[in-house]
């Protein structure tokens, strides 16, 4: 049903009731116009009278508070309380403001949260990760990037406690995300289908292969700028994790031809299993789909036309570059055979 259908219903049972006051509107009403109006207008709403603090509190799943520009942890402090349905919160913000009391206050209250951004919150510190670990064990998706001042005893101990987490960006997280982080990843986040590495300079093949054999459903895996690993990560990937669709490799230098070939060897071993999926109605074009090798210059030629050649839905193709090649004037020669197709 429509939204303005399920609004001309609740006026229907409302027939023959006069409304003289807000808090006349039965809170069925009032939770689906929060359905069609903006978070600001929310946030007005939560203090207009007790009709509507219920109203949220039973009906609100989403918010977003990231066009606030000032007094975000104050405005924080004094929702969550009533915020004790939501799933979803964004509190990215351009300008860092959110302080570790706010997140404990969400986690004291947001018990149902599954998807949480606390995105460039530079301000934030262990605190914040033990308090999520403790009230916030439903997370199925946590985005920390930019936040340098967690440690990796702090995200490893997170690990122990959200272990629904599917979605998982540490980008620029340089503190926090060791190998023994990855490693608390890998053995208590099984679930796990994207991860953001970004810049995390830190990591080595430990790490990474502990992710490997810890995440097989992995589908997603920016490692860029992670100047230490080698071909090892990239083997342990390919064997271990046959779901992934997006690797990002750019600035890891250490990358040769050897970790091209053991991508194309995993696709074709992994074929029959497309196949099989053909069968069953179920093929969603399985294997790698966005892969960046950027200035990763010891690749030649002959190794990352085998990974084209085994992903076809890689392309080079001008406008729907999903190789992406930049810095490597040595690979100029590399085309996807199939990329025109569609076309």
């Amino acid at each position: 049903m429509s939204e303005g259908g399920s609004l001309n219903l609740c006026f229907e049972k409302m027939e023959g009731n006069m409304i003289t006051e807000w808090k006349d509107i039965p809170v069925e009403l009032l939770m689906r116009i929060l359905n069609l109006v903006d978070d600001l207008t929310v946030i007005i709403a939560s203090g207009v009278c007790s009709g509507w603090r219920d109203a949220i509190s039973f009906g609100l799943t989403r918010l977003s508070l990231s066009w606030c520009k000032k007094d975000v942890n104050s405005l924080v402090l004094s929702l969550a309380p009533k915020l004790v349905k939501l799933q979803t919160l964004v509190l990215r913000q351009d300008k860092p403001q959110l302080e570790d009391n706010a997140v404990e206050a969400i986690a004291n209250h947001c018990h149902e949260l599954q998807d949480l951004d606390l995105s460039k919150s530079l301000k934030l510190t262990d605190h914040s990760l033990y308090s999520l670990a403790r009230g916030c064990t439903n997370l199925t998706k946590l985005n920390l990037s930019g936040c340098t001042s967690f440690s990796d005893t702090a995200l490893a101990y997170l690990t122990r406690f959200c272990r629904k987490l599917k979605v998982l960006n540490l980008c620029g997280c340089v503190e926090a995300v060791s190998d023994s982080a990855l490693q608390a990843i890998g053995e208590n986040c099984s679930q796990m289908q994207s991860l953001n590495l970004g810049w995390c300079e830190k990591i080595s093949d430990d790490g990474v292969m502990s992710l490997a054999y810890g995440c097989p459903d992995l589908r997603s895996l920016d490692l860029c700028g992670c100047v230490l690993i080698t071909d090892e990560s990239v083997v342990a990937l390919a064997n271990r994790c046959v779901h992934l669709r997006s690797l990002g490799l750019y600035y890891c230098r250490n990358i040769t031809d050897r970790a091209m070939y053991s991508l194309a060897q995993s696709g074709v071993k992994n074929k029959h299993e497309m196949w099989r999926s053909v069968k069953k109605g179920k093929f969603d074009e399985e294997g790698l789909r966005n892969l960046n090798i950027s200035q990763c210059t010891y690749l030649t030629p002959s190794a990352v036309q085998a990974v084209c050649d085994t992903f076809p839905a890689l392309h080079t193709c001008s406008g729907r570059h999903s190789l992406v090649m930049s810095g490597c004037l040595n690979l100029t020669s590399v085309h996807s055979t199939k990329s025109e197709v569609g076309n």
